[in-house]
């Protein structure tokens, strides 16, 4: 029996096999609810702005669309979905997804256990990667030019930064809010407003630029 607040999921991946093997894994758990399959990327677009799933588990190499052009339509028109990339591809193309608005990049090798973590963690607003796909954004970040910390965002209030460099370090809400003792309403309402004032449209986002401006090394 599904819970009643269960996360609702869009597979898009033109491999049947796959798509079956992560469908089972899914529909196993409690708190999560397949609500259908794209086998293109033009049809994951059109899937998701139909059925508004919390999450669209994105392949990148599909027909007509690939997945990365599919991910910028879909979060261009909905925000509010978030998508996890499963891939095959470790290399670069994590930046571009990124760009695109993916909120996490994990490959298609993972163990299942993984693959679930990643999904929730998506649908809770978080950005998520496979270790290998992290160790590769930390590597080019670290060779990246850095503005000075202490000059980057000047917008934000020092408590907003103090956030801001958290969430960098990949720290969760729940994290954040017990290294600041703060509820977690308190951190999410920060959140917000470092959202709002650096004008970016989620949790990745806020990553990439916070990194690249020296916060969270």
């Amino acid at each position: 029996m599904k819970a009643s607040h269960s996360i609702r999921i869009l597979i898009a991946d033109d491999h049947p096999v796959f798509r079956f093997g992560l469908r089972a894994l899914l529909q196993g758990e409690p708190d999560m609810e397949v609500v259908g399959e794209a086998t293109t990327g033009q049809e994951a677009v059109e899937m998701a702005l139909a059925l508004r799933p919390d999450v669209v588990l994105m392949d990148l190499n599909m027909p007509e669309l690939n997945g990365i052009e599919a991910t910028r339509r879909i979060r261009a028109e909905s925000s509010e979905i978030g998508v996890l990339v499963l891939t095959m591809f470790d290399d670069d193309t994590v930046f571009a997804a990124m760009r695109a608005g993916a909120r996490g990049y994990l490959l298609k090798g993972a163990e299942g256990e993984e693959t679930l973590r990643a999904v929730r963690a998506v649908a809770g607003g978080e950005a998520i990667f496979s270790p290998t796909i992290a160790d590769r954004i930390m590597g080019y970040f670290a060779q990246a030019p850095a503005q000075p910390a202490a000059r980057a965002f000047p917008e934000l209030t020092a408590r907003e930064r103090e956030v801001l460099t958290l969430i960098a370090r990949g720290l969760t809400n729940q994290a954040i809010a017990a290294r600041l003792v703060l509820s977690e309403k308190t951190v999410r309402n920060h959140v917000s407003s470092i959202f709002s004032k650096l004008q970016v449209a989620d949790r990745a986002e806020a990553i990439i630029r916070a990194r690249e401006a020296g916060l969270g090394r």
